[in-house]
Parts: structure tokens; sequence; C-alpha cells
């Protein structure tokens, strides 16, 4: 007879080594009085939704899983000098197995920890561990739906949406950063040697898919309009639905539409439009709802913007407002106020170094009129852009998210002997350049933070409530999906899925609209000209809408960009002050001899675009070999 803890936070960790990876010797160490049988454990609604409920504190915390953290891997983010023990710096330097605690010594990857667990403590959620853990725990709750006798046919189909969610969903998180692998839908027997062989990307893709529109077909839009979300009404905005089962399937499709993953199951290199149209219908389907009012989620206000990324003063609040559409559990007050809202500012404010923009990277933000900047250094009379005035007239989201040379950072009083440091002294030589503790880019990251936050103001003291925490997919980004996919998969800017009534074009400036940006323009001669000049303002487009929340990496592998030159270069902005310093308007402030230089260039080759598997488990049988090059 299966056996199961009353506290369910400590149940199973091995049979997870039957899956392949590590084994525990504590395997259900219990006293007899915490057992109870499997009837009792799965009888009735409370029973397995408390079985169920150990599957969110699985979901790892990737924007506070250490004291300052890092998920930006891509082109868009580089760190102090001093500050080389975070994985981008090993990504940096095209050493990939970084992500697993074998070489991280520091334990900073929320890809993997050594102490992993389902508990609340939040430097103890990883990918890799609580991912298999969950798959197992998953499917002994599917084995065990006909053993839920007390329940409503609601109660039932709740219970079993969520398992086929989870199940499809560390499935698709696993094969994005490793290819295709074994798809585990069944209990794997502890006494059975393991030859589960790794599939192809689209074989797993399409597994994932079956299970995740089951999901969606099971899980109700809002759950405090059910029996089953009653007795928590109010309380269940985090708990999986039909929405974010549409989301995570749309993007499963997307993601196996891509060049990457179409390469790698099919050996062309360029979009599979057949799943971009897959993708496309979902994600109508979803935007449809959503408009209709019928879902609750819509884009915030660009007034409230922040909302979507940190709240402060209403009492630990977890930020995402109407647009977040994924979520996983924040564990622990004053967590990300203690550390990660502090690893944006330089340390000569604050007792700390920074993790910044890539002046590469800041250049996607263009203009305020939805046009790009061409080149940083040359004026562009189409545009608008002047290199003398480079903060001038720029999309309203570079105002948000990017602290540029000038801005007044400090807002409160401050020492007389360091009220030079007030404005953000960003210039080649400035006191916020310090190569060890400050900015090496020329620019500063304050889209997860407010204003205040530095050792003046003390916007992160306790008292304050700053909590920053990021959402896995939020409703912006659907959208921009939409258009991709609705682009690709119907061959036209214009194209649109069947079930929607929005074309992709219409989909990137619905984001614009928000924003106060203007259009992307098809007109012939302009930047976005045909399918191709579409596609390059749609990543142009998830560069700055989607900016710092950890797509850039994936994007870019996906796009088979990573490995192409400019994409491998970090960049820093140089530049001399000039003329009369207006401290009322940034934007006006002239400089001279501004100039892009490469900060570093990564050398990756094309074993770069999948993350190297654990040897360990490579090595435990032929059927599950390591990715190529490594």
């Amino acid at each position: 007879m299966k056996i199961y803890s009353k506290m369910l936070s400590r149940f199973c960790l091995v049979i997870v080594a039957t899956l392949v990876f590590s084994s525990c010797e504590e395997y259900l160490d219990k006293e007899p009085e915490s057992i109870i049988s499997e009837e009792e454990a799965f009888k009735n609604f409370t029973n397995f939704q408390g079985f169920t409920e150990e599957l969110y504190h699985c979901i790892p915390d990737f924007s506070n899983a250490y004291w300052t953290n890092s998920w930006n891997w891509g082109d868009d983010e580089i760190t102090s000098a001093d500050m080389n023990f975070h994985v981008i710096h090993k990504f940096d330097n095209g050493n990939f197995w970084g992500w697993q605690t074998e070489h991280d010594g520091w334990g900073a990857s929320w890809l993997n920890q050594a102490d992993a667990s389902r508990n609340d403590d939040r430097m103890q959620k990883d990918l890799w561990k609580n991912g298999w853990y969950g798959l197992r725990k998953v499917n002994l709750g599917l084995e065990n739906l006909d053993l839920l006798v007390d329940a409503t046919q609601a109660e039932r189909d709740v219970i079993e949406g969520q398992l086929l969610f989870f199940r499809g969903w560390f499935h698709f998180q696993m094969i994005q950063y490793f290819g295709g692998m074994p798809y585990i839908d069944y209990v794997l027997p502890s006494d059975e040697p393991l030859r589960l062989a790794r599939l192809s990307y689209h074989e797993c893709a399409d597994r994932a898919a079956a299970d995740l529109r089951e999901a969606a077909n099971l899980l109700p839009v809002n759950w405090d309009d059910t029996q089953p979300g009653a007795a928590t009404r109010g309380k269940n905005d985090l708990r999986i639905n039909k929405i974010m089962a549409l989301g995570y399937l749309g993007k499963n499709y997307l993601w196996a539409a891509s060049p990457l993953m179409n390469l790698e199951s099919t050996g062309s290199r360029e979009y599979n439009s057949d799943y971009a149209k897959k993708a496309a219908d979902v994600f109508g389907e979803l935007l449809a709802l959503c408009e209709s009012g019928e879902a609750p989620y819509a884009l915030v206000p660009f007034e409230n913007y922040s909302v979507n990324f940190y709240t402060t003063g209403q009492g630990w609040r977890i930020p995402g407002g109407t647009e977040a559409i994924f979520r996983g559990p924040y564990f622990g007050a004053n967590g990300s106020n203690w550390g990660t809202s502090k690893q944006y500012q330089p340390a000569i404010i604050q007792d700390g170094s920074n993790f910044m923009p890539t002046a590469n990277y800041v250049n996607f933000y263009g203009m305020a009129n939805g046009l790009p900047i061409e080149d940083i250094t040359k004026p562009d009379p189409v545009s608008g852009y002047d290199p003398q005035y480079p903060w001038k007239d720029r999309d309203p989201r570079f105002y948000h998210d990017i602290i540029y040379d000038g801005v007044k950072v400090v807002q409160g009083a401050m020492p007389a002997d360091v009220e030079q440091h007030r404005y953000a002294n960003l210039y080649t030589g400035g006191s916020y350049r310090d190569v060890s503790t400050g900015s090496r880019s020329g620019f500063l990251n304050y889209k997860f933070i407010p204003i205040t936050a530095n050792r003046y103001d003390d916007g992160f003291n306790y008292g304050a409530n700053l909590n920053l925490h990021l959402p896995w997919m939020r409703l912006a980004d659907v959208y921009l999906m939409y258009a991709e996919a609705a682009a690709i998969g119907y061959g036209s800017p214009d194209g649109k899925s069947a079930n929607y009534a929005k074309t992709a074009i219409e989909a990137v400036n619905e984001i614009r609209d928000r924003a106060g940006a203007g259009h992307v323009s098809l007109g012939e001669g302009s930047v976005a000209s045909g399918l191709e000049g579409f596609m390059s303002e749609v990543r142009r487009e998830r560069a700055v809408e989607l900016s710092f929340e950890g797509h850039r990496f994936n994007d870019l592998r996906r796009w088979l960009l990573l490995i192409e030159r400019p994409y491998t270069l970090k960049t820093s902005l140089e530049f001399d002050r000039a003329g009369e310093f207006n401290t009322e308007n940034p934007t006006e402030n002239r400089v001279l001899n501004l100039r892009e230089e490469i900060i570093l260039e990564r050398d990756f080759s094309t074993k770069h675009y999948w993350l190297p598997l654990k040897n360990a488990d490579t090595n435990m049988y032929v059927e599950f070999p390591q990715n190529p090059g490594w």
C-alpha cells in the first residue's frame, strides 16, 4: 500500500531518482502516526486539493532565489565587476555548466539548488529538482483520481486540470532549456531499470500540448465563480485556471514553431508555420476571452505600469495587478526588499553593487513616434533622433525603465559631502561609473524599483513594504506572442487567427498604445516593410516591453541569434557632458563625443543553444545522451 505524509511538503523526494536524477535516503521516513492511507489522502476534494497544493511550492521564484539574483542571460544585462559569482558571469564566459549546483558554489542559480524543497524558503526553489519531483507527484495524483469519490464533477475537473497543467508546464520548462526529453506521464517504478529515450523537441511539445489543452478544457476561467473556489473566494488569483493553461499551450506551440526547436526536430532553420498557426489560434482564444470581459485580465494603465513588477506601501501585496497571468507563490515578507531591490543601484548611493542594462540593449528603446534608432551615434532625420540629445523624445518606457545621465535619483535630504551624487553621474568618468561597484554601461535599471530605493530616501526600509516579484507570464507577453505567431503562421503582418479580431500588427500596436508610443509603420520604405521587416519590429518590441523580465535569453536562442553578432556583444555608452547642466529636465542635456565601446564579446558556438545536462544523469543509461558539444 502506498503511504503519504500529512505534511505533504516533505512528500517523497526519491522517487525522483527513478526519473533519472538524484536519490533520497529519507524516502517516507515517517513516524507511524503521520501515515495515512491512499484512500484517505484522495477521498474528497479538500484532501486531494491539499495534495495538489504542494505543486505550487515547486514553482521557482526566479526573481528572489538568492540574496541578489541573476535571471537575464542574453545581451541585455551585465553586472558590476565584483558580482562575478552569478550565473550571468559563467554564461558570459561560455560556461553554461554554471546552471548546475556542481559548478555553482554560491547556490545562486534558480535553475538548480543543492537543498531544493517545497517549504517556504524562497532560496530552496529550483526548476531541476522540484520539476522532476513535481512530475512524479502529478502522476501519482492522476493515477489516483478514481479514489476521489466524495466530490462533485466540478471538483474532479479542477483537480485533474491542475495536475495536467503542471505536467505540461514542467515538461515545457525543461525542454525549452535542454531540448527534447523523456515525457514522464506515469509513475515510474523504483525497481525497474530506466530506458526512457529522449524524444525530439516536437514530440515532447505535442505531448505537453495534449496535457495543456485538456487542462484548459477542464479548468474555469475564474475560480471565484465556481463551487470548488467558493471556500477561498477572493484568494484564488494564483490558482491554475483556463487562461494560464491557454497561455502556456500557446507558448509551447510558438516555441515549437521557432527556428531553434524546428531545427532540432526537422533540420530546418526556418519557422514551422503549422505550429505557428496553432499558437496563434490558442492565443486568439485567450485574448478573446480577456477582451470580452469573461476573463479577469487586462493591461494595466501605463500610469500604474510598475504594479506589474513591484508594490510598495501595500503590506507586502504580491505585484501583478490585472495583467499578471501566471505567478508563483511569494515566500517571506522582506525577501526582495532586503536583497533583490538593492541590486540595481551603484554602491555610491547604497551599500551594494549592481546589475545594469547594457548600452546595446538600451538602444532598442526607440523614439516616442515608434521608430527605431538605427545608429545611436548618428542623427536620423526620419526618426528625429539627435546624438547630441540622446535622451530626448524617446519611447515612454525608456523613462520608466532606465536611469540615464542627469536624472535626479536621490529625492530627499543628503549630507553636504555627498550632495554631488544626487543626480545620476553616468557620463564617462562620472561618480556612478565605478567598474567594480557601479554602472559599467552608462545606464541603470529602475524598472523593478521606485526611485526612492537608495540609502538616503530609504525607499526599501521594512516599513515601505517594497515587494519585487516578477510574473512568469503577463498579458502583454501574450499579445506579442500572438503577433509573432499570427504573422508567421499566416504569412503577413495582417495575419490573424479566425477566433480573434486583431491582426498581428494590431496586437503590437495594442501594447504601444498602452505606453503612448507610436505605431509600427508598414508603409513602403518603412523599417517594418514586409514580413521580415515586421518581425524585426516584433523582436524589438519584445526587447522593450519585456525587458529584464527573463525572456531575452530564450528569445535569442529560439530565434537562432544567440551566437550571432551583434547579439554576442555587451557595450557601454561613453560621452561627455556639454553646456549647462539642466536639473529640471535631463532630456534637454547636451552631450558630446557619444560613442559605444565593447565591454565584452561572448565566444559562443552552436553547442550554446542548449544547456548541458548533468553528467551524472547522462551516464546512467545510453538512451539519455548529453546535448551536442558538451
